[in-house]
């Protein structure tokens, strides 16, 4: 039940802030800690952790006009963000002659960041109740017995749900990867 409020709630701050930008501060702050922890682990500068975390707050502040609500969270969307913002950072640094030694270290997460934006994607198009399911478990670490209760279905249909989710999942990577 807890969820479904919570998605209520975020759906209507992020309709709020399509109508008004200055309403777009509570979607920042309630989810800058997540953007920023997931931008900081991938480039270990806090400077620059944080120019890049700013930068995605200000591309998603940009286009929240586009952005369709489809009951996965926005921190799903803003993630999908963060990943096109690191692997421009990496573009660009692969555009530079001389790379120091711990960023060649690095060069190998941009694989990792392209394979997440992509990840998100996939999720996203998923069908509905896949997805919801998908997301529940894997983002939100809701447990079967949890998202059966609040989808109002049997454990063994969500653990099919599930199931066919990651298979469709597993089938679409292999695809892009072959």
């Amino acid at each position: 039940m807890r969820a479904l409020e919570y998605e209520s709630d975020e759906r209507l701050l992020i309709e709020a802030a399509q109508r008004d930008p200055l309403r777009f501060a509570e979607l920042y702050e309630n989810n800058f800690n997540r953007v920023y922890a997931f931008v900081a682990y991938r480039v270990r500068d806090r400077d620059e952790a944080q120019d890049l975390t700013a930068e995605v707050f200000h591309q998603a502040l940009a286009s929240i006009q586009r952005f369709e609500w489809r009951g996965v969270p926005f921190a799903a969307w803003l993630l999908g963000i963060a990943s096109k913002v690191l692997a421009d950072r990496w573009q660009r640094l692969g555009k530079r002659q001389e790379v120091p030694s711990d960023e060649i270290e690095e060069a190998g997460i941009d694989a990792a960041i392209e394979q997440r934006a992509m990840l998100y994607q996939l999720v996203d198009a998923l069908p509905t109740d896949q997805r919801q399911v998908i997301v529940r478990r894997f983002v939100d670490q809701r447990s079967v017995r949890e998202i059966a209760q609040e989808l109002g279905r049997s454990e063994g249909a969500v653990k099919q749900l599930q199931f066919r989710g990651l298979q469709t999942l597993r089938a679409q990577m292999r695809s892009k990867y072959v």
